[in-house]
């Protein structure tokens, strides 16, 4: 007998371990049978999770946080326990905005201060000449793309929400926004940052993992009441996500994932740049220049499956940094009980890998995250949680 379960997700590559999952039978090896269901936005994926037409869903790690926190919408209590994916996303600029840049950089282009700063003084430049403020385009205000779009550009001096425009664009429409002018860069997950590359609409500036080494991204979600009535389905789940992470992560597996990923049903995307994503060689510009990193995407690998409260409490950091709610002790309880390792460990049959550093976030500015120290760790920043440094 199979248990039936519905399950959300966004067509980007780090939903990849529920679609192997089921597209591999590591799910109905588990006894389950799943239909996925492909959507558009968060809102819809949260929405449906959170009235229970989904049982389950890949979401946005901050969104989970938000559901439980009653942030932007209705309160429902939401348990992770296990992650999709850590880091995976990137920073695409327009060809224009990329020339600019370049021309104001000291350093090297891989530096993310030396492009924040650079930054800097393109916003700069355009408020003295009269020009529109930049618009970049992110994925939910609940996101980690929002956060890391301004972790980043707020350790340069620029205001995320002074100096520059923030505009929520679901991720498959990330690239024809870029194309038509509407946004001049986004933050999103792959592929459709070297989708933008292959059209020759946008080059990619930053890999996530440039800001911060180790960002909690997507997580499999299920509604807190579901998880507790149905213990051993869950189990099952974790079980299967898991095993399909492991099989996403061996190199000789990687072509067979591309593949199935890529059907229209799926991502719907060439599976060349899906499998690009998968091995971290990505092609970062129209003219061909390519960048290696074995950090850009992290789906079995360094304990990444096993869900960190100290990530989210990194998160919820970010929307008390900036003024998505107040800082309160049991607020930020609540956030870091959201990621649950011990249901993924009592899964898994016993504690499982775990990163050298826990709940290392690894940014590149400001200092090292103590979740015992969120106070610390806000007035570390002159931008954010109500101040405003201008811009000279």
């Amino acid at each position: 007998m199979t248990t039936p379960l519905h399950i959300g997700f966004i067509p980007l590559v780090d939903a990849a371990a529920l679609i192997i999952a089921v597209d591999k039978g590591f799910a109905a090896a588990e006894g389950l049978d799943v239909t996925l269901v492909r959507e558009v936005s968060w809102s819809n994926v949260r929405d449906k999770l959170n009235i229970g037409l989904f049982d389950a869903a890949h979401l946005l790690a901050p969104v989970a946080i938000a559901s439980s926190l009653g942030l932007g919408h209705v309160k429902v209590p939401i348990v992770a326990p296990f992650n999709l994916g850590l880091n995976g996303n990137a920073i695409t600029v327009s060809p224009a905005l990329h020339v600019a840049i370049m021309s104001e950089i000291e350093g090297e282009v891989v530096d993310p201060m030396a492009t924040a700063l650079a930054l800097a003084r393109v916003v700069a430049k355009r408020r003295q000449s009269g020009a529109e403020p930049l618009t970049f385009g992110m994925t939910f205000p609940f996101s980690t793309h929002n956060y890391q779009l301004r972790f980043w550009m707020a350790a340069g001096g620029v205001d995320p929400d002074e100096d520059v425009r923030l505009v929520v664009l679901p991720p498959p429409y990330m690239v024809d926004s870029l194309a038509s002018g509407h946004v001049d860069a986004f933050c999103v997950g792959a592929p459709w940052n070297s989708v933008a590359v292959d059209l020759g609409v946008g080059h990619i500036l930053h890999f996530v993992s440039d800001i911060l080494v180790r960002a909690a991204e997507k997580v499999l979600a299920v509604r807190q009441s579901w998880s507790e009535k149905n213990p051993s389905v869950l189990a099952a789940l974790i079980r299967a996500a898991a095993h399909a992470a492991e099989y996403i992560e061996d190199p000789g597996n990687r072509a067979e994932a591309a593949h199935v990923l890529a059907r229209p049903e799926r991502l719907g995307v060439g599976a060349e740049v899906i499998q690009r994503t998968l091995d971290g060689r990505l092609k970062i510009s129209p003219a061909g220049q390519r960048r290696e990193s074995g950090r850009y995407l992290l789906v079995g690998r360094e304990g990444a499956g096993r869900p960190d409260p100290a990530q989210a409490a990194w998160l919820y950091a970010q929307m008390v940094r900036w003024r998505q709610t107040e800082m309160r002790p049991d607020a930020l309880r609540t956030a870091m009980a959201v990621f649950r390792p011990e249901l993924y460990d009592a899964a898994m049959g016993g504690p499982g890998a775990a990163p050298d550093t826990p709940g290392a976030i690894g940014a590149f500015a400001g200092p090292a995250f103590d979740p015992g120290d969120i106070a610390g760790h806000l007035a570390a920043f002159k931008i954010g949680h109500g101040s405003h440094k201008p811009i000279d």
